[in-house]
């Protein structure tokens, strides 16, 4: 099995490199791996004590971050190796402070394997919620190097729990504890007969709770508010714009809006602006504008949404009518704000649990959309006990990080 896996791979590195012409993405994804090797020589001496940490993407990372910034406080004399997967998490993230090294994890090829580990040497290995690289982890296996599993998520449609999946479920030998965020998932792991398994909730609620603890002040966003109710609207792709455009238009509420749309190509942010009959105002046009003059700000920039939110009276959080569904809803609701969602949201715990109970909303079509706005807008008292959920679901779920530190400070 693991000839024909390291066959396919080798074919996938190949179509992947053709890709990459007709594909931006793709490109980023092949030319971002070529330095790697000569990054980790430049940075990392053979003297070194390092840990490393891989995240598949952006989220991952996010779920992370509080595990990072609390092993770099317990060991200060180690460097933080990050690795990403994917571009959308590399391009924005391969400029954070946490990590002393931040590279793309090289293609999971023997080759790759036996020089990466060579060059980073690492004492221990975070892998964080999913992505299970064989060959890095029999490596790691072999090595005697601790592997932790953070924040994991299993399902029983994953290849672990299939009859054909024995080749995938022998990688999970090399993990020396397995911290999951739920009940189900600890069943599951045990199901295949591990007993090194411990509910440690999802790392992302200490993530968001450490937000309320920074500056989240924008001026720019303060002067556009002008003590007015605020709706931000963030991640939003062309269906949730298509139901918003509507509400703005037709609204007579003394309302202001701020959306952060997930893609901010120029000309998609252009077609939105034409749509909205408001006085609407870009991030990017706002120096010398009157910003309290205008009813709607487009934020064609990265970077800020999370402090944007901290203004909000009402999020609504875009990505429920696509797949696989909605972005993250856990940063509205840290500021203890109430939510509304398109009706894709069942592959994501926190939201499931968030509109049960009724913290956040989950709409359909325009009707309900319309509605929900109305209700959160006009009624006071429903709005604030939706917020108050949301932060109190926040608040409850957070520790996973200590939980995590705790086993590894005592093993």
């Amino acid at each position: 099995m693991f000839f024909l896996y390291n066959v396919l791979l080798i074919l996938a590195s190949q179509i992947v490199k053709i890709a990459a012409l007709f594909s931006p993405k793709m490109k980023l994804f092949v030319e971002g791996r070529k330095s790697v090797f000569q990054t980790l020589t430049n940075k990392i001496n053979t003297k070194d004590q390092t840990i490393w940490f891989h995240a598949a993407s952006l989220g991952e990372f996010e779920q992370g971050l509080p595990v990072m910034e609390k092993i770099k406080k317990e060991f200060p004399n180690h460097k933080i190796v990050l690795t990403f997967f994917s571009p959308s998490g590399y391009e924005v993230r391969k400029n954070n402070t946490i990590a002393d090294v931040t590279v793309y994890l090289p293609l999971d090829t023997k080759n790759n394997v036996k020089q990466f580990l060579k060059l980073v040497h690492p004492e221990q290995v975070f892998f964080i919620k999913y992505e299970y690289w064989p060959n890095y982890l029999n490596e790691l296996k072999r090595a005697g190097i601790k592997t932790y599993l953070i924040s994991g998520i299993f399902r029983e449609n994953q290849a672990f729990f299939k009859w054909y999946g024995g080749f995938y479920r022998n990688a999970l030998k090399t993990f020396e504890y397995f911290f999951v965020q739920n009940d189900s998932s600890k069943k599951l792991v045990q199901s295949l007969g591990y007993q090194n398994v411990k509910i440690s909730g999802d790392t992302r609620f200490d993530r968001v709770v450490s937000i309320l603890e920074r500056d989240n002040s924008l001026d720019f966003i303060e002067q556009f508010k002008n003590n007015t109710t605020t709706i931000v609207i963030g991640s939003s792709w062309p269906k949730d714009e298509s139901l918003l455009v509507n509400f703005i238009n037709q609204t007579a509420a003394n309302v202001k809006f701020i959306i952060a749309p997930h893609n901010i190509k120029a000309d998609q942010i252009a077609t939105l602006k034409s749509q909205i009959q408001k006085p609407t105002v870009l991030y990017s046009e706002k120096e010398g504008c009157s910003l309290a003059d205008y009813q709607v700000f487009i934020i064609d920039t990265i970077g800020i949404l999370t402090k944007i939110y901290s203004y909000a009276d009402i999020a609504y959080v875009g990505g429920g009518f696509g797949n696989p569904g909605v972005h993250n809803i856990l940063e509205p609701a840290t500021f203890g704000i109430p939510i509304v969602v398109g009706p894709n949201y069942s592959h994501f715990a926190e939201a499931t649990a968030l509109v049960n109970l009724e913290g956040c909303v989950s709409v359909s079509t325009q009707n309900d959309f319309n509605e929900a706005f109305q209700n959160l807008i006009f009624n006071l008292d429903i709005r604030h006990e939706k917020g108050h959920i949301c932060a109190t679901f926040v608040q409850m779920n957070k520790g996973a990080t200590e939980i995590i530190l705790n086993h590894i400070r005592n093993n």
